[in-house]
C-alpha cells in the first residue's frame, strides 16, 4: 500500500516559479514545439522553461534530441533556476487551482500528485497506446531532472461542491498569472489550508475514475519511474514522491476537444474522378464555396483540387460499440483503408494530422502547396464518448482528440528527489 492509500490524489510540495517570475519561466508543453520553435520562443528568455524541456537548445543544432547530454543539460538547467531564485518549493503539500481563459472562456481545474498505483489499476484511466521512443524519452527526463515537469491533463466528472471549493480558493491574488503567446491567460493559486486541502481531497477521492485527456506517455512514463525506483536505490516507502504524477484535473462540463483533421499525400494511385466515385457511393457530396468545419457527428468536410465539400452519409452509422461509432474511426473504416490504402493511420507515413485550432485554411494550405493531395475535416469527438472507451477498456484511434488550450510548462512541477 502506497501513500496514498486507495485515494486517487493527494497533496504536493511544487517547485514552481517565484513571485513575479512566471513571464519569465513558463512555456509551451515540449512536445506541440519542434527544437527550431523552441529555440526561437527560448531567444532572450534565460529563464524559459524550454532551457529543462527541450535541453537540445542548448547544444549544437545537429544534437539528438536523445542523447544523454540533452537529459544531463535539462538537470543542470533545472537546478540553475532553483539555485538562482527563479523557482521555489513549497514548504508543505499542498493543492494548487490552475485556471486557464481563452477566448473569454474559464476553465478551472486543480493540480494534484495523481496515483501510479491507480494509474496502473486503471482507476485513471487511459484511452490512447503510447509509443516506445516518446516513452523513453519521458522516463530518461525524469530520471535525469529528478521531478515530473509536465504535468498530464485529466478530466473528471463536475462536482459542484468541488467547483466551488476551487473557486473560493481563487478568490485571492494568483501566485502565477501570466498570459502565453497564443492570447492564453494561465493562473495558479495555493490550497495550503489543511481544512480547505481535506475537503478538495474528498471530493476527489470519492470519485469513481478520473480520465487521461492529454499526456498518455508523461503517466505511463511516470509509472516506469515508481517501478524502478520501488527496486532500486533511490529511496522508496508508501509516501515516496514517486508514487505520484503530477497532473491538472479539469470538470468534463468545462474541458474542450477541437477536431483533429487529416491529411493525405496521394489517391493510392486513383484519379480525383475515380476518388470522387469511389466516395459518392458512401456520401452525399454537397460543394461548398467556404471551408468545412462539420457541424454535426458522421459528416465530413473534403478538400480536394482546390474545392471544398460537405460529406453526409448516405446511410446511418448504428453501432453499440464505444470506438467503432467514433467519427475517425468510421472515417478510418470507410475512406481510409479500403480506398486510400491507409491501414494503420499510427504509422503510414502518407497521412498527417492537423488540430482544429489550426483551422480549416491549414489544411487547404497543405494541399494548395502540392505536399498533400487531399484533406478531410472532422466534428470533434465529444468528451463523453472518450469517457465511454476508457470505461471499456478500449484504445481511442490514433489522433483523435485535441485538446485546446493546452497546459503551460514550468508553472507546477513535481520534485522528486
Amino acid at each position: 500500500m502506497t501513500g496514498f492509500g486507495n485515494n486517487l490524489v493527494r497533496p504536493f510540495a511544487a517547485l514552481r516559479p517565484a513571485p513575479g517570475r512566471a513571464g519569465d519561466i513558463a512555456a509551451p508543453p515540449y512536445d506541440v514545439v519542434n527544437a527550431d520553435e523552441a529555440r526561437a520562443l527560448a531567444r532572450d528568455r534565460p529563464f524559459s522553461f524550454l532551457h529543462v524541456s527541450r535541453a537540445e537548445i542548448d547544444l549544437a543544432p545537429e544534437t539528438d534530441p536523445y542523447a544523454p547530454e540533452v537529459y544531463e543539460t535539462a538537470a543542470r538547467n533545472l537546478k540553475s533556476f532553483e539555485a538562482q531564485g527563479a523557482l521555489i518549493r513549497d514548504a508543505a503539500p499542498c493543492y494548487y487551482v490552475y485556471r486557464m481563459t481563452a477566448n473569454g472562456q474559464s476553465q478551472t481545474g486543480v493540480a494534484v500528485s495523481a496515483s501510479v498505483d491507480a494509474y496502473v489499476e486503471n482507476r485513471i484511466r487511459k484511452h490512447e497506446l503510447t509509443r516506445p521512443t516518446k516513452e523513453d524519452d519521458r522516463v530518461k527526463q525524469i530520471d535525469a531532472v529528478d521531478a515530473i515537469t509536465g504535468p498530464v491533463l485529466l478530466v473528471h466528472r463536475a462536482d459542484a461542491a468541488l467547483a466551488a471549493l476551487l473557486n473560493e480558493a481563487a478568490d485571492s491574488d494568483p501566485v502565477a498569472d501570466v498570459t502565453d503567446p497564443d492570447g492564453v491567460r494561465h493562473q495558479i493559486w495555493t490550497i495550503s489550508d489543511p481544512a480547505r486541502i481535506g475537503a478538495v481531497g474528498g471530493r476527489m477521492n470519492a470519485m469513481e475514475a478520473l480520465y487521461i485527456a492529454d499526456g498518455h506517455h508523461r503517466s505511463a512514463a511516470a509509472a516506469r519511474i515508481a517501478a524502478a525506483r520501488r527496486a532500486g536505490e533511490r529511496g522508496s516507502g508508501p509516501d515516496a514522491a514517486h508514487e505520484g504524477f503530477l497532473a491538472v484535473s479539469f470538470p468534463d462540463d468545462e474541458l474542450k476537444i477541437l477536431d483533429y483533421n487529416r491529411v493525405v499525400r496521394d489517391l493510392n494511385g486513383a484519379a480525383v474522378d475515380a476518388f470522387i466515385a469511389a466516395i459518392d457511393d458512401i456520401f452525399h457530396i454537397r460543394p461548398s464555396e467556404v471551408p468545412v468545419r462539420p457541424t454535426e457527428s458522421h459528416s465530413y468536410g473534403l478538400y480536394l483540387a482546390g474545392k471544398w465539400s460537405l460529406l453526409t452519409l448516405r446511410n446511418a452509422i448504428v453501432e453499440s460499440d464505444p470506438v467503432e461509432r467514433l467519427d475517425v474511426r468510421v472515417l478510418d473504416r470507410l475512406v481510409l483503408a479500403p480506398i486510400l490504402g491507409i491501414t494503420d493511420p499510427r504509422t503510414d507515413t502518407r497521412i498527417d494530422f492537423i488540430g482544429g485550432s489550426r483551422g480549416p485554411e491549414a489544411i487547404a494550405a497543405r494541399v494548395d502547396s502540392g505536399e498533400m493531395v487531399v484533406g478531410f475535416t472532422l466534428f470533434p469527438t465529444r468528451l463523453a464518448d472518450l469517457m465511454a472507451v476508457a470505461d471499456a477498456g478500449q484504445i481511442m484511434p490514433p489522433k483523435s482528440t485535441w485538446f485546446d488550450p493546452k497546459l503551460a510548462d514550468g508553472l507546477l512541477s513535481l520534485p522528486l528527489d
